[in-house]
């Protein structure tokens, strides 16, 4: 499923945003809900790849809760997404790449490490972490290299 995941993080680079994807499954394997990141192209910062999949999968089976669920995310979810994963109920969280600057599953925050939470999540991490990292490095690096042609055209 994380090669699902990175495929759809290829879905947001296309359209110019930060390369993260996110699968949502039911404990079969089955596919509830995908996602990439859509912030920029929807003008809302919510449009995080795990938003976008924990809403589909939601309308699909007509249910806020997603229980006995496992979501594979690309990117460390920050903590945004860390709180919807939690008021889900989301059994299992996959991610590949930690996020220093803004993860929130241990990186740079601990979000799920409260014992007063009312709900606790399997955490899993590093999971093709190389990958999904060099997308991400690649993609600022190209982003990097576009200012810095638009500057010297002035």
């Amino acid at each position: 499923m994380m090669k699902r995941a990175l495929s759809l993080a290829d879905e947001a680079e296309r359209l110019g945003e930060i390369p993260v994807g996110a699968v949502l499954v039911d404990e079969k394997g089955n596919i509830l809900g995908e996602g990439w990141n859509l912030s920029i192209t929807n003008s809302d910062p919510t449009a995080h790849a795990e938003i976008i999949a924990l809403r589909r999968a939601a309308q699909k089976i007509k249910n806020y809760r997603l229980l006995n669920t496992t979501l594979y995310v690309t990117l460390e979810p920050c903590t945004m997404c860390a709180g919807a994963i939690l008021h889900s109920r989301i059994k299992r969280l996959v991610f590949g790449a930690a996020d220093y600057k803004t993860g929130a599953v241990g990186s740079r925050f601990h979000f799920f490490d409260d014992y007063k939470m009312n709900h606790t999540v399997e955490i899993e991490s590093g999971i093709l972490a190389q990958e999904c990292g060099q997308k991400l490095s690649d993609f600022f690096r190209k982003r990097r290299e576009q200012k810095k042609l638009e500057k010297s055209t002035y």
